[in-house]
């Protein structure tokens, strides 16, 4: 898969938007990248949002059409994490997964965060925000965010110097655990962030089938079988690469510039 970014403006701007293609053409990093690239050895594609070091709230938006990256706003602002924590890992989603806001999970009795499905690598390379890299699935940890499931998957660029070591939960130092656990406990200092299970990271298998859950609710959504806009959540559904016979939501390549170049016609027009 030969993958690249469009840009409409500069980071740090309300207006930014990271745009993906595929070949060429424009593509959604939510629908149109597969989430599995071996399903069989538990490795799936990450489109990395936040690279390690860094603070700018940066997201997959699901209401923008063809889904783009773009900086979170709070209270009219750009959002930054706390200074004191940078992201000490890469961080990003996994394509085709979405934790259905009107679905309970009976494991921690909360309902999904609307969102795709969070991804922590936790290997040494700082990726860019765009890129989208193969991981080796290793456990999850069950965030309760506002009272909402937010899994945060734990995986490894499959690239990474100790992927062959880790194939497990289990597998990763304890100190590297330490690590991740205590920024996405206290990444919103003051506030201190809940967990399902005592705080446990739960291993591979479990982690396969959270994964599995949410693709399973992402398909029902992009083929119509749940719809896109309802009173808990308003999705942007279009396709550039999907089967048109099986996905109501599919375009062309003609419509998918369309949206893109209204974007920076709006950017445009708020810079005059």
């Amino acid at each position: 898969m030969a993958f690249s970014n469009k840009a409409v403006d500069c980071l740090g701007s309300k207006h930014y938007r990271l745009y993906f293609q595929k070949d060429g053409h424009l593509v959604s990093p939510f629908h149109d990248i597969e989430l599995w690239a071996d399903k069989e050895k538990g490795i799936a594609n990450m489109v990395v949002e936040i690279p390690k070091g860094t603070r700018a709230k940066l997201e997959i938006s699901k209401g923008d059409g063809l889904n783009p990256i773009k900086q979170d706003i709070k209270d009219g602002k750009l959002r930054y994490i706390n200074e004191k924590y940078p992201y000490p890992f890469n961080y990003g989603a996994f394509p085709q997964t979405w934790e259905n806001p009107k679905l309970k999970d009976e494991r921690t009795q909360a309902f999904g965060d609307n969102d795709p499905l969070d991804v922590v690598e936790i290997g040494s390379k700082i990726h860019k925000t765009g890129d989208i890299i193969k991981v080796k699935v290793l456990g999850t940890y069950a965030m309760i965010d506002a009272g909402e499931t937010d899994w945060k998957i734990v995986a490894i660029d499959v690239t990474d110097e100790n992927a062959d070591k880790y194939n497990d939960c289990n597998d990763i130092p304890k100190e590297k655990l330490d690590a991740v656990f205590t920024f996405l406990r206290d990444y919103k200092t003051p506030a201190i962030n809940e967990f399902a299970f005592g705080g446990e990271l739960k291993n591979k298998a479990f982690a396969l089938k959270v994964t599995e859950e949410t693709y399973d609710e992402w398909h029902k959504l992009i083929t119509g079988k749940l719809p896109a806009k309802c009173e808990k959540y308003d999705i942007k559904v279009e396709s550039t690469q999907l089967n048109k016979a099986e996905v109501p939501s599919v375009i062309t390549a003609e419509q998918a510039e369309t949206l893109v170049i209204q974007q920076f016609t709006n950017y445009l027009r708020a810079k005059q």
